[in-house]
């Protein structure tokens, strides 16, 4: 975690540095990226009542952009005073990662920058009790499970860098909107696998991915070449 918030503070000194002088072109390693999200594990052990599975695999275009797949596993549940809530289910989101660093200075290391995402998950929940108290007394009832589909969008700053050789770290903040939660408006679930409390319209969320890579291309990238400053001449 130290390493990448050093990392991430340096980018601004680094982009101001020009370390390769006289040279026009570098090879950058686009690569196969496989990687999981650790958090999701090691909150379980303080949280037993959920439990959140979920990993990656990107494949490089260029230098700037990578196609990602990510799909993972809930598990959730939630007993309030009045009700308890139960979900479970799958969820995959698709899309793509834009590197904002310059080439000189990722070298196919590293990475800063944003993600676009379209999610769907596929679930299960159910209400097995609740009760209401209301001026006619109390009313206790219960709703089903039923399997539903939902769909959502995100948008994914975040920062990566290479800890070893192709093994990295990097942490993610996930800004969503949900677009349908698949059970009707006055229905919608406490938790919603991959999307979280779809109550609500937009959410966050944080990811902590620990990522292998595989190189399988070379690229020549241009880069920009700082001109020598001419030395004014004294009259």
């Amino acid at each position: 975690m130290r390493r990448i918030f050093v990392f991430f503070i340096s980018l601004l000194s680094l982009h101001q540095v020009s370390p390769l002088k006289g040279q026009d072109s570098i090879l950058v390693p686009l690569k196969l990226s496989a990687g999981f999200d650790i958090l999701g594990p090691v909150f379980y052990f303080t949280d037993r009542n959920i439990l959140n599975i979920e990993g990656f695999f990107s494949v490089d275009r260029n230098e700037k952009m990578s196609y990602v797949i990510e799909a993972g596993y809930t598990r959730y549940k939630y007993e309030h005073y009045n009700y308890d809530f139960r979900a479970n289910g799958v969820f995959v989101r698709a899309g793509a990662d834009f590197n904002l660093l310059q080439p000189e200075i990722s070298r196919g290391r590293y990475r800063a920058g944003v993600g676009l995402r379209y999610g769907m998950s596929l679930y299960e929940s159910e209400t097995s009790s609740f009760y209401h108290d209301n001026y006619w007394g109390k009313t206790t009832s219960s709703i089903p499970a039923k399997t539903s589909l939902g769909h959502f969008l995100e948008v994914v700053p975040g920062v990566k860098t290479e800890l070893f050789n192709n093994v990295s770290i990097g942490w993610s903040i996930r800004l969503k909107l949900l677009i349908s939660a698949g059970t009707g408006k006055d229905l919608r679930p406490v938790n919603m696998p991959g999307f979280g409390n779809a109550t609500r319209q937009t959410g966050a969320g944080f990811s902590y991915f620990l990522t292998w890579h595989i190189p399988y291309k070379n690229r020549m990238v241009r880069i920009k070449v700082e001109e020598p400053e001419e030395e004014e001449e004294e009259e």
